[in-house]
């Protein structure tokens, strides 16, 4: 097996421990774990940003949707402006009990108040909080998955790092500090990487499922009280 930190290495290194050179001198296979763990954290800071940016803007959009639903407008006006073609989660679940609500209303004969209108209009309700959830829950799962791999990931380098640098340091027969500290640097940054990935991965998926876990609700509570005043207006028509 070749060395992957040999005597010129471990010399070159021994004096200057910065990061960059810590990554020079890694072994190819530790250097491939840095990189992937460095790549997975730009990853995980977009992700961050983007929920960040998304859950915000669609609970502004949720407020200003409802004070417009609550103003005592009419609900085919709002339906035409905002239901019709949503651009936000609260108005496609509107969107979707109103389309619903319309169209049996428009069966000949059929009696809103029963005909198993209510049920299709909480049906379309829940399938659209679904498929909306779905959407804003999108990437969860790489945050979920490298919160727990990433430091496996990079304690993998070290192990790959360590074997490698006392190879090598056996080579020299020379068990000196300047010697030896630089391999073990090299090995054990891959772990740290790890770490600096997993942390914020771990966090930020707690505190953002939350905060969709928070949306669901909300949509879910529209959703109920929406049904609540269409039912009331199918007993009034019938």
């Amino acid at each position: 097996m070749d060395q992957a930190v040999n005597a010129a290495n471990l010399g070159a290194a021994a004096s200057d421990l910065s990061l960059w050179s810590l990554f020079l001198h890694a072994a190819i296979i530790v250097k491939l774990v840095m990189i992937g763990l460095a790549v997975s954290s730009i990853v995980v800071w977009g992700i961050i940003f983007d929920k960040i940016v998304t859950l915000r803007r669609v609970n502004r959009e949720a407020s200003a949707f409802e004070d417009k639903f609550w103003s005592g407008g009419s609900l085919d006006d709002l339906y035409e402006s905002d239901g019709a073609k949503p651009l936000h989660p609260m108005a496609a679940v509107f969107g979707a009990a109103m389309g619903e609500w319309r169209r049996s209303a428009r069966i000949a004969g059929i009696d809103l108040a029963r005909g198993g209108v209510k049920e299709r209009v909480d049906r379309a309700m829940n399938i659209t909080i679904t498929r909306e959830m779905e959407r804003l829950g999108r990437w969860m799962i790489f945050l979920a998955t490298i919160g727990p791999v990433a430091p496996f990931i990079g304690l993998f380098g070290t192990v790959w790092g360590i074997m490698h640098a006392f190879g090598s340091i056996a080579a020299m027969h020379n068990t000196n500090l300047a010697v030896v500290a630089p391999g073990i640097s090299e090995a054990l940054f891959a772990t740290a990487i790890g770490l600096v990935t997993a942390i914020p991965a771990v966090i930020a998926y707690n505190v953002i499922s939350n905060s969709l876990a928070l949306f669901e609700d909300r949509m879910a509570a529209f959703g109920t009280e929406f049904a609540a005043i269409l039912s009331r207006q199918s007993e009034e028509r019938g």
